[in-house]
């Protein structure tokens, strides 16, 4: 059984109505990176970031998977199938995908101020401020802000190396270290980019310039024939 390895962005997301994380002017939902999406931020202004995820959240909850999602659950019929999202929302796994690693976290669970490697499930869309650990210390999103270790980029990048096909859906490889996994694929696995816009990346891939909600369902026909 052949081995994919599907690396997904924000733009899969997106066709969900999901916003992504940095529109054109440089703002997400109308903040500022730093005011929300650091650790800064979080000491400056614990309030202001947990209603902003919080918001966020809600918004997760309330999408659905598009046929994107969907589609890349019938890969699992044929192939050893590992999906790796930068995304913070879980539409993969309720659109059925089983093996996804979150490299960013997931925005349905918190974890501890004091010790990252304490997570929860949030009951809801709201984390209040009077939620604690099991150390009695606040809980945050479980979400990895600029400035702090991607601690799955390792485990991300061996994965990388099993792959046989490679498909990367939406996003524009510009956010590091998660662009860099591309990389580590063998030279003799197959490469795809499927993207509305996709960057020059060199010559062995297969470039797919639509929508994600078009080109997956079309490849994944294609590797299913």
């Amino acid at each position: 059984m052949k081995t994919i390895v599907i690396l997904t962005g924000a733009g899969i997301s997106a066709e969900s109505g999901l916003k992504t994380f940095r529109d054109a002017d440089g703002l997400w939902e109308g903040h500022s990176i730093e005011d929300v999406a650091t650790p800064e931020a979080w000491k400056r202004n614990p309030a202001l970031v947990q209603q902003f995820y919080n918001e966020r959240r809600k918004s997760v909850l309330e999408a659905r998977p598009n046929d994107a999602h969907y589609a890349l659950v019938k890969l699992q019929e044929k192939y050893k199938v590992h999906i790796i999202t930068q995304n913070v929302d879980d539409l993969h796994e309720r659109a059925g995908s089983e093996n996804v690693l979150h490299l960013h976290g997931v925005i349905t669970r918190s974890q501890s101020d004091l010790d990252p490697q304490l997570t929860y499930p949030i009951e809801g869309w709201e984390l209040r401020d009077t939620d604690v650990c099991e150390h009695g210390k606040q809980l945050r999103p479980h979400v990895v802000w600029f400035g702090e270790d991607v601690p799955m980029i390792s485990v991300a990048a061996n994965i990388c190396r099993q792959a046989d096909i490679l498909i990367v859906i939406g996003t524009s490889l510009q956010v590091y270290p998660a662009a860099g996994l591309i990389s580590y694929a063998a030279p003799n696995a197959i490469k795809y980019v499927i993207d509305l816009k996709v960057p020059a990346i060199g010559n062995e891939v297969i470039r797919i310039e639509q929508s994600a909600t078009e080109g997956v369902p079309a490849l994944v026909q294609e590797l299913m024939s």
